[in-house]
């Protein structure tokens, strides 16, 4: 037993026994290979944007094949109710819609789409939205400035999801207001 704790010998055999530790944890603790992307409802939040805003609010009229709500956050801040809806697309990019009352309406654009220059227009259903880029960021943007709103989807996803986004894009009623019984 000596042999196995003095010199060389002694190194080798720590070593030896260190892998082999390291080898069974590793053999035994659970690996998962599975993506995992947080998924959000986003109903409730789709709610009170429709109740706390001046203007009429869209949402997709249903999560597309293969995407996954991934946040959602609403504001309501000096009057201005803004809410951004985000997702992870079918090839795993990241798509946002955001909309806002925002004053004035063109900086809320701008500060979304990180750009103030439009590229181009692209017709989404009988309407006209501008086509953005910001090529630093890997950023390409949709956005609708309307008397009232400023609707944008925008993120790194290519222009066929962007626009299957704007596409999916349906107003959303204002919810009724709640009766309460008093007895």
């Amino acid at each position: 037993m000596g042999r196995f704790t003095q010199g060389i010998y002694g190194y080798v055999f720590a070593v030896l026994v260190c892998l082999a530790g390291a080898g069974l944890f590793l053999l035994v603790t659970p690996q998962s290979r599975t993506e995992h992307i947080p998924r959000v409802n986003y109903s409730i939040d789709q709610a009170n944007a429709a109740r706390a805003a001046t203007y009429e609010i869209v949402s997709p009229r249903e999560v597309l094949p293969d995407w996954v709500p991934n946040s959602s956050t609403l504001t309501d801040e000096g009057g201005a109710v803004t809410w951004r809806l985000g997702f992870a697309t079918a090839q795993r990019q990241h798509a946002m819609l955001a909309q806002s009352d925002e004053r004035p309406l063109d900086d809320f654009a701008n500060r979304m789409a990180n750009t103030d220059k439009a590229t181009g227009s692209r017709d989404i259903n009988g309407e006209t939205w501008q086509e953005r880029i910001r090529q630093d960021k890997n950023q390409r943007s949709l956005v609708r400035i309307l008397p009232d709103r400023t609707v944008v989807v925008t993120g790194t996803a290519d222009w066929a999801e962007l626009t299957a986004l704007a596409e999916s894009l349906v107003a959303q009623p204002r919810p009724a207001a709640t009766v309460s019984a008093t007895s």
